[in-house]
């Protein structure tokens, strides 16, 4: 992994660097083989271990890789079209999936909003402000910040003091990934998301759970309508 691998200096980092290790997958790699670790390919090409983080996230969500305990994240078996347009690919199979899945969401979080706007302690609301502080951060650098995405809306769900509604969240993690991946990669999309979690979090702060809900709920739509392309 030498010569195949250039630093990425261009906006839209995430992107760049998926690309790359799929074209490292594609390429040389076998089924069974082993990736790199995150930090090689993080100096490799020139980016931050988080870049490379997302980006092996969304081949995991598209079945291209898979984590392995005590033996790192390895290649699986699947077709070069499926490679090269995961989020493509994945939206065909699984249309109707997405639109159940938002429609859940929409039923499921704007009440757990208004939960964390009574419950939040003093501290769980510093750690929500420090995980946007790193959104906006990753954002200005050009890339789409999932992870932070993710540990936004699982701390609100922690702050809603719902042990079981953890529990859902957890199963449903790697679908709400898959929205991401697709909401984020829209232009201007991962501006909007950050200031819409600004909104939740300003009405948790203040202790007002009707804010926190319509918050919650408007943020969700946005997504839905870029995500179904509805008009």
């Amino acid at each position: 992994m030498k010569s195949d691998l250039g630093p990425i200096r261009k906006r839209k980092i995430y992107e760049q660097v998926a690309r790359q290790i799929r074209d490292r997958v594609l390429k040389n790699l076998n089924p069974g083989d082993k990736l790199p670790p995150e930090r090689e390919l993080a100096e490799r090409l020139g980016v931050s271990r988080s870049s490379v983080r997302d980006a092996i996230r969304s081949l995991e969500l598209v079945g291209a890789v898979e984590p392995r305990s005590g033996a790192g994240t390895v290649v699986r078996e699947m077709s070069t079209d499926w490679i090269m347009n995961p989020v493509a690919n994945v939206l065909v199979q699984k249309p109707q999936l997405l639109g159940d899945l938002l429609d859940f969401r929409k039923i499921l979080e704007p009440p757990l909003a208004a939960l964390a706007a009574k419950h939040a302690s003093v501290k769980e609301i510093r750690d929500m402000e420090a995980i946007l502080r790193r959104q906006e951060k990753k954002v200005r650098q050009g890339e789409l910040a999932i992870e932070e995405d993710s540990e936004f809306h699982y701390a609100i769900a922690r702050a809603s003091e719902n042990a079981v509604v953890l529990k859902v969240l957890d199963a449903l993690m790697d679908m709400l990934l898959e929205v991401r991946e697709r909401s984020l990669q829209v232009a201007g999309r991962p501006q909007k998301s950050t200031a819409g979690h600004w909104r939740i979090l300003r009405a948790i702060q203040r202790n007002d759970p009707a804010a926190a809900h319509k918050a919650m709920r408007s943020h969700i739509e946005d997504i839905e309508e870029i995500v179904l392309h509805k008009s």
